[in-house]
């Protein structure tokens, strides 16, 4: 199958980490027992035969079961306990909210970017991450992406800070610090610029909150950010352009049905939307 995605069989043999001699073995065996040539192989490359396109193409699909039963059979080992991983600035929002819903349940926390933690997922080193980029992203093989829900950028205010004025650019000669889940943070800083504002990045979500407080203004972040946190006089009102962002669980093609069930209340737990 290896080689038939690839066209070589050199580089399957180096995906595969073995060596070319090992891979050509291995392919002379597999025709052996086929009693049939897989594949054409000259200066150009391994090509598959209408019988080595049949035996790829029904590999997948075996495999494709297997992934299904390991995941079950890791879910029923698991038992009353979870590995789940998220990104750092929906950690402190997340997990709570988790630990208050599932009191029977150890979940074991984890924190990294979303591209590796999916990798887990499908490593089957964890049970179950919670990212927003899955739509931005190819999802390792045997991981299927679940939408917990959808996010929108707001402008949250605190205590005694003008509102956005009005016209082509409310925000101008705003310094502003920003934060997203997603990976548009370019694009946000130049909508930022076009209405006149000087876009700062924080690093989380918890760190661009405090920029905004300590210096007194404006910040533009995800709702769900503060959905719990306002401080007497802080507000949240819409930003000057609309941008939409997507939470979702990742998990193998089995996904732990103690998430599942969570969804829609998690998904009300931090204000989001369908």
């Amino acid at each position: 199958m290896t080689i038939a995605g690839t066209g070589s069989l050199g580089t399957a043999a180096r995906e595969l980490r073995i060596s070319q001699p090992s891979a050509s073995q291995r392919l002379a065996r597999l025709e052996r027992a086929c009693d049939t040539q897989l594949f054409t192989r000259d200066t150009r490359g391994a090509r598959p035969t209408a019988a080595g396109r049949e035996l790829a193409r029904r590999a997948e699909h075996i495999l494709g079961h297997l992934d299904e039963v390991y995941a079950a059979t890791r879910a029923a080992s698991a038992g009353d306990r979870l590995v789940v991983g998220t990104f750092v600035s929906l950690a402190p929002i997340l997990f709570p909210v988790l630990d208050a819903e599932l009191p029977d349940v150890t979940i074991d926390q984890q924190v990294d970017h979303g591209q590796h933690l999916a990798q887990l997922v499908a490593e089957g080193t964890m049970d179950a991450a919670f990212i927003a980029i899955a739509d931005q992203m190819v999802l390792p093989r045997g991981t299927t992406a679940r939408t917990v829900g959808r996010d929108e950028l707001v402008l949250f205010v605190p205590l005694g800070v003008p509102l956005p004025g009005t016209g082509r650019q409310p925000l101008r000669e705003r310094d502003l610090p920003f934060s997203t889940y997603d990976r548009s943070g370019d694009a946000i800083r130049a909508r930022l610029i076009a209405l006149g504002a000087t876009g700062r990045r924080g690093v989380t979500l918890g760190t661009t909150v405090a920029m905004a407080r300590r210096r007194s203004q404006l910040a533009l972040v995800p709702r769900s950010a503060l959905s719990h946190e306002l401080r007497p006089g802080e507000r949240l009102v819409p930003a000057p352009f609309r941008h939409r962002l997507t939470l979702s669980l990742i998990t193998a093609n089995t996904p732990p049905p103690a998430l599942v069930r969570l969804l829609p209340r998690l998904r009300q737990a931090l204000h989001l939307t369908r």
